[in-house]
């Protein structure tokens, strides 16, 4: 992981080898990140019901229509606030986050005041998979091999959800997952292929990704 003053490629924080090509890159979609990870939906409906509950408890005492609707200009205006607040956290963490797969990696730039990149080369991915959400747009968590770990409240909202044990990194609220989810998997599978030890070597056993399961993962 490294702090992103200066990026001779964008989204990454070096150049690339001469070897190695970029396939893809996109954003988090904010809309669905602000629903996703700051669960603008959730928190509306939250206060929206307890505006509700405060305006019946008023006329429920015996306050006029008038005093009962006047006395929620405050509280509503706090909670527009409040939703504002997180609306704008949301778009700037997607104006801020660059998801870039390569030809050896996945590369995740984010942050808003201090940008970070995560460099997953595929060798350390064991799985992967597809979440779709309801607006079309997905998730890509990537399950990582052996005892590689990474920082759950340094990489948010780039995690997946409640993965603390065993945080998996994450291309959240992606356009077109499917497609997204295609270009990782043959990448994947060049490389693993490339890579795998000859018969025999290491007992027979290898510590690199499955490019098959991690395929049925991806397409399931």
């Amino acid at each position: 992981m490294s702090d992103d003053h200066f990026e001779p490629v964008r989204g990454l924080p070096a150049g690339l080898p001469s070897a190695e090509v970029v396939l893809w890159q996109g954003s988090p979609q904010w809309r669905s990140l602000a629903r996703s990870a700051y669960r603008v939906d959730v928190i509306a409906g939250y206060f929206a019901l307890m505006l509700v509950l405060q305006f019946v408890a008023s006329l429920s005492s015996g306050g006029a229509l008038g005093a009962a609707v006047a006395g929620l200009a405050l509280p509503a205006a706090l909670a527009a606030l409040a939703l504002g607040v997180l609306l704008l956290l949301a778009y700037l963490s997607a104006r801020a986050t660059v998801y870039t797969i390569t030809t050896r990696r996945v590369v995740i730039r984010g942050g808003i005041a201090l940008q970070l990149s995560l460099n997953v080369p595929f060798t350390l991915i064991d799985r992967a998979a597809l979440r779709m959400q309801r607006d079309g747009t997905g998730d890509i968590p990537l399950e990582l091999a052996g005892g590689s770990r990474v920082g759950y409240l340094v990489n948010w909202p780039n995690v997946r959800p409640w993965r603390f044990a065993r945080p998996q990194p994450m291309l959240r609220a992606i356009e077109s997952p499917q497609a997204v989810g295609e270009i990782l998997i043959a990448a994947v599978g060049e490389v693993v292929a490339g890579v795998a030890p000859p018969r025999g070597s290491d007992g027979g056993r290898s510590q690199r990704p499955d490019a098959g399961r991690t395929r049925d993962a991806v397409a399931a």
